[in-house]
């Protein structure tokens, strides 16, 4: 039997985002996720669930398939929810959102450009940033450790060490198994051109993934150099899908903001089509 949902889906930095609008059990997120993440369905890298907020004055609330935090996921909803404006190019609306894996609101702002549009996110700040050195596969490698709850991301210089693409998905899987959290990264960074592969393991979903752009990737490639340098960046960080701002402010010793800023595009919205799942009673998009 087949289930008809709505959704859009969005490209921040060609990062392709499903949007799936509607409520429905979060036990079978994973399920419905999978299959319109297939190359013979819609094709995509993640998918969030958009659900109305709990909190009032919030635009909504979007919780990913695996429980994880995503920024290029809030990017893309802070775009869709603006597409449903009637704005002119230039001009820009601000809004919050509830988010998976994070438990402070996320705030957003979007500008309406001549094709598509210019995001940025206020991140969730880091608990903790650290580096260690690690043995794996005959090296010792020296691992930047951006850590949040309930997810890391670890910063590799892939100009000092060699860590080719299949060893790196051995270590995000290894880690992703081990340390029991819903999302492991695997930063490769190139510092002389400041390039930037990123891996993502979302264990709950088996989704192994080198995305074409990683926006929270990028956010923590930012936190790792305010930190190791002890000042704020602001920094482009190139991508294979194109570019992500990240900017970092650094006082009092501490990281004090995270942002990140991209253009977003709605590149499709219509019903999708998906097997053995039951919606609740709660259907449609937000009102």
């Amino acid at each position: 039997m087949k289930q008809e949902m709505d959704f859009v889906k969005c490209s921040p930095a060609n990062n392709v985002t499903i949007l799936v609008m509607g409520e429905f059990p979060v036990e079978h997120h994973p399920r419905i996720a999978s299959q319109m993440m297939d190359y013979g369905h819609l094709y995509a890298e993640q998918v969030g669930f958009v659900e109305k907020p709990a909190r009032h004055g919030h635009a909504a609330k979007l919780r990913m398939a695996g429980g994880e935090f995503c920024g290029n996921a809030c990017l893309a909803l802070a775009a869709c929810l603006a597409s449903e404006q009637s704005q002119e190019p230039g001009e820009s609306l601000e809004l919050w959102l509830e988010a998976s894996g994070t438990e402070r609101p996320v705030f957003c702002r979007v500008e309406k450009m001549e094709n598509g549009y210019w995001c940025e996110a206020v991140m969730p700040i880091p608990k903790a940033v650290e580096q260690v050195v690690i043995p794996f596969e005959g090296m010792m490698l020296e691992l930047g450790i951006v850590r949040y709850a309930g997810f890391f991301h670890l910063v590799i210089d892939c100009e000092r060490f060699k860590v080719e693409l299949a060893a790196a998905e051995r270590l995000a899987k290894l880690l992703g198994v081990t340390s029991g959290d819903q999302l492991v990264g695997v930063m490769l960074y190139r510092p002389s051109t400041r390039e930037l592969a990123p891996l993502i393991f979302v264990p709950a979903l088996a989704s192994l993934i080198w995305e074409q752009g990683c926006g929270s990737g990028t956010a923590s490639l930012g936190c790792y150099l305010a930190w190791n340098d002890r000042c704020s960046i602001d920094v482009p960080v190139r991508q294979p899908g194109g570019t992500i701002h990240a900017r970092v402010s650094w006082s009092g010793g501490e990281i004090t903001e995270v942002i990140i800023r991209s253009a977003v595009n709605i590149v499709a919205r219509g019903k999708a089509y998906v097997d053995d799942c039951v919606q609740s009673s709660v259907q449609g998009g937000l009102s």
